[in-house]
């Protein structure tokens, strides 16, 4: 029987049931381990009983009695005492607020309804987001969630598992009080789904909780583990409870911390390049597998045409395979090149001596195409030049630990502009407005490469060109704004890891065009 055919049926559910003793005694008596407790009005009868019989019997021994009442006393008090802060302690059956800190120090407690598994797809960024999401669907479906695996197959064919790229126990600490998560699926499922079979299947894109109420738990129930074989953009952007989106930034900038040493070696090239001034991170989306897969080709030469276009033939699953390259920059489809970024910064007034930090991989065209970039601003790094090449050595030939570490400059630059909609242009922007709206500069690239082809044709001053650019961006520098929304077309509307706007303070001000 086929088990990934599609045609779920719905299935009503109930709301997770909280674990709780409605018996103190009861309670006291499990974790005590069996041991007898007395209530307190009971030890006070056995008392007195037992003061009554003395007087009767040894009269003679009043002084003594009252000496042995006095240590009764004392004994119940001290027990009394033990017993109080024991019950202080037992995990409370009702929906308690997580923590402030980032490392959760009560584990919630529910009714667990299944196990899930899921295979992460993409590369670093859109991992980290399918991944994030992960948690919060698991959370709210009451199921325990297995460490997500990492993407091994794609064109990046980086082989890194979680624990390599996250740390791995701080991330299922600081979930604890949200979602159960276990590195390895237990024995006993192990074995369950050795023997029969382990039911796999993508979810719908852009689901919201309905979907997964009605149409994944009960598969979860029935089979006891659903192996998830996509992650990227399972949940929707819009439409889905705050509580759930809260979970989704709770995962995202508390739970998802990266490994010691690249956490280590991410602050030491952030505390190099601000020893020297102050730093802009250009995520300049002008890689080779880019520009194959997007089509485009603005400035490149025949035989770089052809190499472009013979690697997108080359790889079935990117599925348009004809493209106009000029009719898709004119619609700003296309990442910027060196020479039209150049031509944009200089525009803002970005000052020509800061120091621009390149997060991304080997440029096409090398040299060559970075010939204006550097005219314009001289103080090109990468980490590459920053770093000895001792310091890298235990990333390279791991592009996702090498994008972790272009991740961490990211956050903490003065400036952030990518020069593409990708997707660590977006999480990276959303992070940053997380951490106080710092500034990203979002490059509009229709606008951009209207007026830059206006002014390569002399049809605008320098001093035109410049204003129109400063105008068109006055709104699009990291400050606060609504997500935007367009009902039924999820991946034209603003992405929520773009603008977690639920996780960040209110506004009022209108959505802007993107």
């Amino acid at each position: 029987m086929d088990k990934t055919k599609a045609g779920l049926e719905g299935s009503e559910f109930g709301e997770a049931k909280v674990k709780h003793h409605k018996n103190m005694d009861y309670y006291l008596k499990d974790i005590m381990g069996g041991i007898k407790v007395f209530k307190g009005e009971k030890l006070t009868s056995l008392m007195v009983s037992q003061s009554r019989f003395c007087r009767l019997k040894l009269l003679a021994v009043a002084a003594t009695t009252m000496l042995l009442l006095c240590a009764c006393a004392v004994q119940y008090t001290t027990l009394s005492d033990t017993m109080k802060p024991r019950v202080l302690i037992f995990r409370s059956s009702q929906h308690f607020a997580p923590p402030q800190s980032s490392t959760a120090d009560i584990e919630r407690d529910y009714v667990n309804n299944g196990f899930l598994m899921v295979s992460s797809n993409g590369g670093l960024n859109q991992m980290r987001a399918g991944i994030c999401d992960m948690a919060a669907i698991a959370r709210f479906l009451n199921v325990t969630l297995i460490v997500p695996e990492l993407d091994k197959t794609s064109f990046w064919n980086d082989r890194s598992q979680f624990e390599d790229i996250f740390d791995v126990d701080h991330f299922i600490a600081s979930l604890s009080d949200e979602v159960r998560i276990l590195k390895v699926l237990p024995q006993k499922q192990r074995r369950r789904i050795e023997m029969a079979s382990l039911y796999s299947m993508p979810p719908a894109s852009w689901s919201n909780m309905t979907f997964y109420y009605n149409r994944v738990l009960p598969r979860i129930k029935k089979y006891e583990v659903l192996h998830f074989t996509k992650t990227d953009t399972r949940l929707a952007n819009n439409g889905i409870p705050v509580e759930v989106q809260k979970m989704r930034c709770k995962a995202n900038y508390e739970a998802l911390r990266f490994t010691p040493p690249i956490e280590e070696l991410g602050k030491k090239i952030v505390r190099i390049l601000k020893e020297r001034g102050p730093f802009l991170v250009l995520h300049l989306r002008y890689e080779m597998d880019m520009l194959a897969f997007s089509g485009c080709t603005e400035g490149c030469d025949d035989k770089e045409i052809e190499e472009l276009t013979n690697m997108r033939y080359a790889y079935p699953w990117w599925k348009e395979k004809v493209i106009n390259s000029t009719k898709k920059r004119k619609s700003g489809k296309c990442p910027l090149t060196p020479e039209e970024t150049a031509l944009a910064l200089r525009a803002l007034d970005i000052d020509p001596s800061i120091q621009v930090y390149i997060a991304a991989g080997d440029i096409y065209g090398g040299e060559r195409r970075m010939a204006s970039l550097r005219l314009a601003f001289p103080h090109i790094v990468k980490k590459e030049t920053l770093l000895e090449a001792s310091d890298l050595e235990p990333f390279r030939n791991h592009s996702n630990q090498m994008a972790a570490l272009d991740y961490i400059v990211s956050l903490e630059s003065d400036i952030f502009a990518p020069t593409y909609g990708g997707n660590m242009a977006r999480v990276v922007e959303g992070h940053r407005r997380y951490l106080g709206f710092r500034t990203t500069i979002r490059l509009d690239r229709m606008l951009l490469v209207n007026l830059i082809d206006q002014y390569k044709k002399g049809r605008l001053s320098w001093d035109e060109f410049s204003q129109a650019v400063k105008t068109g961006h006055a709104d699009r520098m990291g400050s606060p704004t609504q997500r935007l929304e367009i009902p039924g077309k999820p991946k034209e509307e603003e992405y929520f890891y773009n603008n977690p706007q639920e996780c960040l303070p209110p506004i009022s001000t209108k959505p802007k065009r993107l």
